[in-house]
């Protein structure tokens, strides 16, 4: 039998991807809430909920980054001249803030600096990758050059444009909310309550972006518009809008009540189907409406031996990942943190 090999990898990376999205989603989020408390007792206790697992989080960025190089070259030369600067400022933020990690912990009187920078890398680098979101969906002006291959046609700054500054705020929330949930069910007392606060108003404004892009990426893009509203597309793509409807409306009970649990997983509900409806619309471009999975695949031979290799690595990176959330699990209380 034959496999069908990029349509595998398109899977490996789509995994890769959305695993990055979600777990290290909610440790920027906490990031970026930094700023709602200036009690250092709760900013150390909000670190420390998220320190054991934050670098373990990121090894699935790594795994999205190399299979897209190795699966599917043609994609990555084609798109990373038109998302270079986007992609360096998303790494240095990063960067920036995987050393307040460490410092903020070690230099006595310095936490005000260092909380600072934890907050911004946070901010800049979940900013970075909404408007990375929102250029890639955009699509990037490319021309077929003489060996068949495609080149970059634009300017650096291509991708900063109104939609994907949207798109960059909106992911700002979107972790932030993230962070917020995740806050509500691993801590107690005055900061899961101040998180629960937070979370309703992000819950809102989540929902608001969800609704601009749903409506504004058909408008801009008439294929996008006849793949969901066609007869009978119209119909069979419904669950997914109506499931994020229901995710929402439990997400906001969940909150009302008081629920610890519960935000955090119609949290995640509400990325995997807006995931999933953002697959539905481009699916199945490698670059948005240039070529496909197929026509930026790496050989077969090239593409089985990165595929032997993935069958080792990626039970590992999920048997990991479960291992060091299962030994970190429970509530995180001031004094009692993982440095």
């Amino acid at each position: 039998m034959d496999l069908d090999l990029p349509l595998i990898w398109s899977a490996i990376i789509a995994l890769g991807v959305f695993m990055y999205v979600l777990l290290d989603g909610f440790d920027l989020g906490v990031g970026i809430l930094f700023p709602f408390t200036r009690d250092a007792g709760e900013r150390d206790v909000m670190m420390n909920t998220v320190a054991p697992v934050w670098d373990g989080n990121e090894t699935w960025l790594i795994l999205g980054g190399a299979s897209l190089l190795g699966a599917f070259p043609l994609a990555y030369s084609t798109l990373l001249p038109a998302l270079y600067l986007p992609v360096m400022v998303m790494l240095f933020g990063l960067v920036f803030r995987g050393v307040a990690f460490e410092f903020r912990f070690k230099t006595a009187g310095r936490h005000l600096w260092w909380d600072r920078a934890f907050f911004t890398g946070s901010l800049v680098a979940s900013f970075a990758q909404g408007a990375l979101l929102g250029a890639f969906i955009q699509g990037v002006a490319v021309e077929r050059v003489a060996d068949g291959g495609y080149r970059y046609t634009g300017g650096a700054f291509d991708w900063l444009t109104p939609f994907s500054v949207m798109t960059g705020v909106g992911l700002v929330c979107g972790y932030a909310l993230l962070g917020a949930t995740w806050l509500v069910w691993r801590t107690d007392g005055a900061l899961q309550q101040r998180a629960l606060s937070a979370a309703r108003g992000l819950t809102l404004a989540v929902l608001a972006f969800v609704a601009v892009v749903s409506l504004w990426t058909p408008w801009a893009n008439p294929p996008i518009a006849q793949r969901w509203f066609a007869w009978p597309n119209l119909v069979l793509l419904a669950p997914i809008p109506l499931a994020a409807l229901a995710a929402a409306l439990v997400l906001l009970r969940a909150l009302a009540r008081g629920w610890e649990r519960m935000p955090f997983l119609m949290t995640m509900a509400l990325f995997l189907l807006s995931y999933a409806g953002l697959a539905v619309s481009l699916w199945p471009f490698a670059v948005p409406r240039v070529m496909t999975i197929w026509d930026a695949a790496s050989p077969p031979e090239s593409q089985m031996f990165l595929l032997a290799g993935v069958a080792v690595l990626l039970p590992v990176i999920l048997a990991y990942t479960f291992y060091s959330y299962r030994v970190f699990r429970g509530k995180v209380r001031a004094g009692a943190g993982y440095h």
